[in-house]
């Protein structure tokens, strides 16, 4: 059983149906639409859906491939790095809508005999046998019985909490205010994630792979959100930006949304697992939105855990029977050392880039709050600029390409 449909269980349920493994998706909400979803598939990404076969499928759902990275200081371009940074030129960082990609995973997922779905369906409790997690127990009552309770329910993760598994937190000085703007016209962004900084603040925008654009306003961590009105919202981006974005957004002004709070939260669970439960993508290891990590680690994280797990899983006996508790004791223990060999694997790459993401930040706050270093570095942006880029695409290859080697899946015998 998999609880949460976001890109690892979305993704890891799909995996392990799709190899007739009788699998029960259980999401809480009936739309997996919200304000902020991240868009950016890294190549680390990218490489776990191809691994599962799912390069199609991204290629069937709204997309663009992004052209580039540019910074702005004050108003005047620092550097813009081009797509794909020195990597593989097959696969440059990639916007995808996510609510899109994943309900084309759930809807690949429910064409499998072995798949049964449960939407709109909050899960309440876990369920316990012999000191071992048996399956969940849903809001209106239902019990579900499961072999293997995986949760990925996001960063407030219940199951975490109801399995006493403490998140340890990690530091992150910032917050996000997210806006969407809506315009039928093309953005003078050109494709490229732009990050802005100036005395007025620091806010990021890129065109979104849906259509119109995404703006992210960095606030300090707690602080109150400032009660402007879109007009003002709009003029303090423009004030950050060159003339031809300021003038581009005091025009569409009328089509900027209201904003959404982002709290930042950075963590690692002690420990993702317990007998009979696992813990994925952010119910684990909560990411900071820097370089857009989470849906890539969580896409993953689900690859390694099907990996892993698929040699232990039984075939499903018919689409009616979506599996009960084992009762073999050695099937139980060898089941419970995956789940600790899933963690053992994944857990470097995540706190490294956990790592690497806090280093990013903070350089970015360094800019925003030292107004020497930033105005040195904008009057001195025709000199250093060229430098700079070359340094930072050096730097960004890790978030990028990511730290492991994906596993290959294994030959298993064809379902019955």
């Amino acid at each position: 059983m998999v609880v949460g449909a976001g890109p690892a269980g979305a993704s890891l349920a799909l995996l392990l149906a799709s190899s007739g493994v009788a699998v029960t998706l259980v999401e809480a909400s009936s739309s997996l639409a919200r304000q902020f979803r991240g868009e950016a598939l890294m190549p680390s990404g990218l490489e776990a859906l191809a691994a599962m076969g799912l390069t199609d499928l991204l290629e069937a759902v709204p997309h663009r491939p992004l052209q580039g990275w540019r910074f702005v200081l004050n108003g005047r371009e620092l550097f813009h790095a081009n797509e794909p940074l020195g990597g593989d030129p097959q696969r440059p960082c990639t916007l995808v809508n996510q609510p899109a990609l994943l309900e084309a995973l759930l809807l690949q997922a429910q064409s499998c005999p072995s798949f049964a779905l449960e939407r709109g369906q909050p899960v309440s409790d876990l369920l316990w046998h012999q000191g071992r997690v048996a399956g969940v127990r849903l809001r209106d009552g239902r019990h579900l019985d499961a072999e293997l309770v995986v949760a990925c329910d996001g960063r407030a993760s219940l199951l975490r909490q109801k399995a006493g598994l403490e998140l340890v937190k990690g530091a992150s000085p910032i917050d996000l205010l997210w806006f969407q703007l809506a315009c039928p016209v093309p953005s003078p962004l050109q494709g490229s994630f732009t990050t802005l900084v100036g005395p007025e603040g620091v806010f990021s925008a890129f065109d979104s792979a849906g259509g119109g654009l995404q703006l992210g306003w960095v606030l300090d961590k707690g602080e109150r959100v400032p009660t402007h009105s879109t007009g003002d919202w709009i003029e303090r981006m423009a004030q950050l930006s060159p003339p031809e974005l300021a003038a581009w957004l005091r025009q569409w002004q009328n089509g900027l949304g209201d904003p959404s709070r982002l709290a930042v939260q950075v963590g690692l669970a002690e420990r993702w697992w317990i007998p009979g439960l696992l813990l994925l993508g952010d119910a684990a290891h909560p990411m900071s939105p820097v370089r857009a990590q989470g849906i890539n680690m969580a896409l993953r994280d689900a690859w390694v855990a099907g990996a892993r797990l698929l040699p232990l899983l039984k075939p499903a006996p018919g689409p009616s029977q979506p599996g009960a508790p084992p009762t073999e004791t050695t099937a139980i223990t060898a089941l419970d050392a995956v789940l600790a060999a899933i963690e053992a694997e994944r857990r470097p790459e995540i706190t490294t880039l956990q790592a690497l993401q806090a280093a990013e930040a903070a350089r970015g706050d360094r800019l925003r709050r030292q107004s020497w270093l930033r105005n040195g570095l904008a009057l001195a942006a025709p000199l250093v600029g060229p430098a700079i880029a070359a340094h930072w695409s050096h730097q960004q290859q890790p978030l990028r390409q990511g730290l492991s080697e994906l596993p290959a899946l294994p030959v298993l015998p064809a379902p019955p």
